[in-house]
């Protein structure tokens, strides 16, 4: 035996040292991998979590004048099929406490698409002829979603929503296109509300 490989074989020598090094830093390594993966694939969300992010609407047998309340992400969404008498109205005002233009709350004008949750204390407003009413503190908002009167702050939020087909709605993901939407706080987690955009992304 040479002395170079009598020096290799050496418990001691720095060879040998370097090579145990590089094996118990890949063992190390690997272990660390296998034992962190399944608290970084519970952090992905999960296929039920997906499938609940997104809710699709069947609107063909929604009459003109008739309201369709689906449920999304845990919360009703009124889907309002607007007459032609309904659209004129909306868009001879831009509503009363928050002012906004309807066409910026509607990608179609016939639809309107909106959280059935009253933007004061969380309530669910009743359908009435001009509008909504919520029952709790007598907000009252119109055909467009908008606050007229009562103590609510804000318009009834438009959620992300876009049109899969000639009569089908799909709510919780917006059309890139024609809608932009954010949080109603920038800084917490919440409700988004949208707006309708024209396709160079500008409001309408």
């Amino acid at each position: 035996m040479s002395e170079h490989d009598s020096d290799s074989s050496n418990p001691e020598s720095p060879e040998r040292r370097e090579f145990l090094g590089k094996v118990t830093g890949v063992v190390a390594g690997t272990g660390i991998a296998a034992a962190t993966w399944p608290f970084i694939s519970s952090m992905n969300p999960s296929t039920d979590v997906l499938s609940k992010a997104t809710t699709e609407a069947d609107i063909s047998d929604i009459a003109p004048g008739q309201v369709h309340t689906v449920e999304w992400q845990g919360k009703p969404v009124f889907i309002l099929h607007r007459t032609d008498q309904q659209i004129d109205k909306m868009r001879q005002s831009e509503g009363g406490k928050d002012p906004t233009a309807d066409q910026k709350r509607v990608l179609e004008p016939n639809w309107l698409v909106v959280v059935g949750i009253c933007t004061h204390l969380g309530c669910v407003p009743n359908r009435v002829d001009d509008g909504w009413l919520c029952p709790c503190h007598g907000s009252v908002y119109d055909n467009s979603g908008r606050i007229l009167r009562g103590p609510a702050p804000r318009n009834l939020h438009v959620p992300p929503y876009q049109f899969v087909g000639e009569n089908r709605l799909l709510i919780g993901q917006a059309d890139p296109q024609r809608q932009r939407c954010e949080r109603v706080d920038p800084d917490a987690a919440g409700d988004t509300f949208c707006v309708a955009t024209n396709p160079n992304g500008k409001e309408v």
